[in-house]
């Protein structure tokens, strides 16, 4: 067997980018799932590479990059909105080069025939992908079958597809190398330019909230008991270290864990060596129904600068019945008074546009937002990804009462779930002027009772009333909002310093001090 073969090349696709985007100035994101399994081929003498994909290239462009790598396998991470410039990547590497293609991700994950049907792709991964792809390589260097490897599916020269079954998911997560940090350009990503280190340290969640694709991809799996996992406390301290002892610049953490607080005594002790040991700045996602009162004490001191909070929907019976959401108003509303007495900002997400709303429930979102009083909110338009348990109801709704959901595919759709009770014009205007009217909400709410009462059914009138010019205050606020976007994106690139003091300004956050010596001062001592 010749030298050649046995360090065979894989390069990683990364589309980071949202639809035919063209912008050049984006950085991009890190990428924990491929940066773990470019360590664990790297762990078994392969080499990887990583084109990483800010905007979408044209078809010389990428040709020319794909043939200069020389790749043996080039493998694509996939999610959902990536997929119509997917489909034109993969058959132009097939027309540049005769590497072999595999995709994985979460689409693939939860649409694995689509994926596999797509001309010039060779094979589709479902699930983690570390040591199916492993296998793979072994397989492809050594010319031995593979078509037999779990969690991978193919198709034959009659173009029938081979479904192998899925494997057990990674159990332990301490097991799994260190992440392959240095694939990417790391000191120059988005949150790099603004001293942020994006980080994971769990997978999965224990929970199923119908508009995630968490839930689903958990029931691929053979057996689902034990999805949501954590690394050791101490595994997770190094795994920052690591980052930190790198790139020593860095001054924030933000963890993009689906839930941190989903084990209340790992989070515990956690926190507790996080306080001791980084003690930077972060923030992260949290569960309500799975706090109390002390957590939040102890991420205060530990140096929270923001939580992230998923409210998704003020409607109860749309938040318990349709997003199996099980938080009650009153259990939000406490919670946000523990975040005010611990003077800790946050943000909440909010979806608009759910199915079987309209507008009257939607405006309980955002007399929700307007009672608990977030520092930030982003309303987002509801989008049923495929294979999701809400866009089945979705496509429920549809049948019952009229409507239809649009090509996801098209960059020109907005709304992707038109209903009758809730066209696109009012969708457009409840998300343009949510946050505007949450602030006109809670100023009622500080007023004199009777007065306050009188603002608040003016505002009522206003939101739902038959009269209000929604389409033309919708292209009013499209207006404001690319002149502010605009102006953030220039900030964080050209002027990071002046953008990171207006933010820390903005949240209360506190840098380390002279007297309080960074993370990675201590690490080194």
């Amino acid at each position: 067997m010749s030298e050649e073969k046995k360090t065979l090349k894989f390069l990683f696709v990364y589309p980071d980018f949202l639809g035919n985007e063209k912008r050049k100035d984006m950085k991009g994101n890190y990428h924990e799932g491929i940066a773990i399994i470019s360590a664990v081929l790297k762990q078994h003498g392969y080499q990887t590479a990583l084109y990483h994909l800010t905007y979408a290239p044209e078809e010389e462009e990428f040709k020319e990059r794909i043939r200069k790598e020389g790749a043996d396998i080039i493998g694509f991470s996939v999610r959902t909105s990536a997929v119509p410039q997917v489909r034109k990547m993969c058959k132009w590497v097939k027309e540049a080069t005769d590497a072999f293609t595999v995709c994985g991700g979460p689409h693939p994950t939860l649409a694995p025939e689509e994926m596999v049907r797509m001309e010039g792709m060779d094979c589709v991964c479902i699930g983690e992908g570390e040591y199916p792809e492993l296998e793979l390589c072994n397989a492809l260097r050594d010319g031995t079958d593979y078509t037999h490897i779990e969690s991978l599916w193919f198709k034959d020269k009659e173009g029938n597809v081979i479904k192998n079954p899925v494997r057990p998911f990674v159990q332990d997560l301490n097991e799994l190398p260190m992440s392959d940090f240095e694939l990417f350009d790391f000191d120059n990503l988005d949150a790099s330019s603004i001293a942020t280190a994006i980080v994971v340290v769990s997978r999965g969640c224990l929970f199923s909230c119908t508009y995630c694709g968490n839930g689903q991809m958990r029931m691929v799996y053979p057996s689902r008991k034990g999805y949501a996992r954590v690394k050791e406390p101490e595994k997770a301290i190094e795994y920052l270290q690591t980052i930190l002892n790198k790139h020593p610049y860095i001054k924030y953490i933000n963890f993009r864990d689906a839930i941190l607080n989903m084990y209340t005594d790992w989070f515990t002790d956690f926190m507790n060596l996080y306080k001791e040991k980084i003690h930077l700045p972060f923030t992260c996602n949290l569960r309500l129904d799975n706090m109390t009162e002390e957590t939040v004490r102890l991420m205060k001191e530990a140096g929270v600068y923001m939580i992230d909070v998923g409210v998704e929907s003020g409607d109860q019976e749309i938040r318990f019945k349709y997003l199996k959401r099980n938080m009650s108003d009153e259990q939000i509303i406490n919670s946000f008074k523990w975040f005010k007495k611990y003077d800790i900002p946050t943000l909440t997400y909010n979806i608009v546009g759910l199915p079987y709303e309209d507008l009257h429930k939607c405006l309980k979102t955002i007399k929700l937002n307007a009672v608990i009083n977030p520092d930030r909110m982003i309303p987002n338009i509801f989008c049923p990804y495929p294979m999701t348990q809400l866009a089945k109801i979705a496509e429920q709704a549809v049948a019952e009462n009229g409507g239809e959901i649009r090509d996801l595919a098209d960059k020109n759709v907005k709304v992707p779930l038109i209903q009758k009770q809730f066209p696109e014009h009012q969708v457009l205007f409840a998300e343009g002027y949510f946050t505007k009217f949450v602030k006109m909400y809670k100023a009622a709410y500080r007023m004199p009772k009777g007065i306050g009462k009188v603002f608040e059914k003016m505002l009522d009138g206003i939101f739902v009333g038959r009269f209000t010019p929604r389409k033309f205050l919708v292209f009013l606020s499209d207006a404001g909002d690319k002149t502010v976007r605009g102006m953030k994106r220039f900030g964080r690139k050209h002027l990071p310093g002046i953008y990171l003091k207006l933010r820390n300004h903005k949240y209360k956050v506190k840098e380390a001090s002279a007297e309080e010596p960074a993370a990675e001062e201590k690490i080194s001592a």
